[in-house]
């Protein structure tokens, strides 16, 4: 099979029966809103379908078109992604708004013209030009590197095969069909692989691949692709301070607008380090003095390392006149308008628990 030009006539008519009914998606005959597609795209890097569907409908109602995003506040883009986390998506996407404006309005339909804009990389420029305006091209996500690996019992290990695996994949839509309907040839990869080719429990006697598998026939897809084990996670420790003024409100941070949590706001804190940072030391990097009660700790993952972060609530409250003009106050129910890190809120949470 592997000298053969891949069948891709029983992936479309399974997909013609058997497509996930997503919100970003054309229905019938209807023809793709590219912004929905680029939108769905970037919210879906690094998030489950399942979490992403809510943000995106609360999402376009409040920002319908790009020219709508473009014109908005980068802090009303932001608190509208508090939660779906991999902030500086929301940062970019906003950029692109402005530069898809720039562009004349409408997105541009050639992969290496996407590849221009803020945020759009090899993968989501592929995705775009591919469903939203049909150019014959595989966008290679986890799903497509997996479906690849088994159809073809590629038993090399990732990450070093990755070069091998997307080259392959990337020939998946030489057959005819494909080419004609390269937007759903790339969103049935997309439904066998979330559906029925998952990481673990493939259902093949289903799949509508298993006759043209090397994987299934070989009775190893459920062990593709292999992978060389990851080492632990590295844990980083921080303190958090909680400090309230007289009228309940909170005194937070804006962390950089670059970086992890990007532009979302934050108790004062540390720098997360590698060993346990003492309470003394914080007060004097944070820079806040006072009476102040250990609350609790917070453990947090991320993707790269694990965070345990030890929260201290100020016993007093300060007076109005104590506060400087770069401070941000807010009370917790004003949080809703602004980028706020599920991070953020556990703490927040904690100390008025």
């Amino acid at each position: 099979m592997s000298q053969q030009i891949f069948d891709a006539q029983s992936l479309l008519q399974w997909y013609d029966y058997s497509q996930r009914i997503l919100p970003w998606r054309a229905k019938n005959d209807e023809k793709p809103n590219p912004y929905h597609v680029l939108l769905s795209e970037i919210m879906l890097q690094q998030t489950q379908v399942a979490t992403v569907i809510p943000y995106f409908y609360r999402f376009i109602e409040h920002f319908p078109t790009f020219n709508i995003l473009a014109k908005a506040e980068l802090d009303s883009v932001m608190s509208l992604w508090t939660g779906l986390g991999y902030y500086r998506r929301a940062q970019n996407l906003h950029q692109c708004a402005r530069e898809v404006i720039n562009y004349g309005g409408g997105l541009p339909q050639t992969v290496e013209a996407l590849k221009k804009l803020s945020g759009i990389g090899n993968y989501t420029a592929a995705a775009v030009a591919a469903i939203a305006f049909n150019v014959p091209v595989v966008p290679i996500d986890g799903n497509v590197e997996r479906l690849t690996a088994r159809i073809f019992a590629i038993e090399k290990k990732l990450p070093k095969a990755k070069k091998y695996l997307d080259e392959r994949a990337s020939k998946l839509n030489h057959h005819p069909l494909a080419q004609k309907r390269a937007g759903d040839f790339a969103q049935a990869l997309f439904d066998v692989g979330a559906t029925i080719c998952k990481p673990k429990n493939p259902n093949c006697l289903i799949c509508p691949l298993s006759s043209q598998c090397l994987g299934f026939q070989k009775c190893i897809a459920e062990t593709l692709p292999r992978k060389i084990e990851k080492t632990e996670k590295p844990i980083r420790y921080g303190i958090a301070l909680f400090i309230q003024d007289r009228e309940n409100k909170i005194l937070f941070r804006k962390r950089p607008m670059k970086g992890l949590l990007a532009g979302t706001l934050e108790l004062p804190s540390t720098s997360w380090e590698l060993i346990p940072v003492s309470f003394d030391l914080a007060k004097k990097e944070i820079a806040y003095q006072g009476n102040f009660v250990k609350k609790g700790t917070i453990t947090h993952i991320f993707t790269h390392f694990i965070l345990h972060i030890d929260l201290y609530n100020m016993q007093e409250k300060l007076e109005l006149s104590f506060q400087s003009r770069d401070e941000l106050w807010y009370s917790f129910e004003e949080l809703t308008f602004y980028p706020f890190s599920s991070l953020m809120k556990k703490l927040v949470q904690l100390a008025l628990n």
